[in-house]
């Protein structure tokens, strides 16, 4: 009967440290814009993308660049 009083103590100790750490991040706007992190990936590459030159084709493959006379 002892091990279930320390099992239902421990139990509550966990939760309200979970609850407190819930208040925490709701009060610290950590919460605020969630959608935005997926997003925050594809920023650096679509970045690249911009600023990289483009680069003609230059060896007459017959591609999208190759001129025709």
């Amino acid at each position: 009967m002892g091990l279930t009083w320390v099992a239902i103590i421990a139990s509550l100790f966990m939760g309200s440290g979970a609850l407190l750490i819930f208040i925490w991040a709701v009060r610290s706007n950590l919460f605020h814009n969630f959608e935005d992190v997926k997003y925050q990936v594809f920023w650096s590459d679509l970045q690249d993308q911009v600023d990289a030159p483009v680069e003609e084709q230059q060896d007459g493959s017959g591609g999208t660049n190759a001129r025709t006379s």
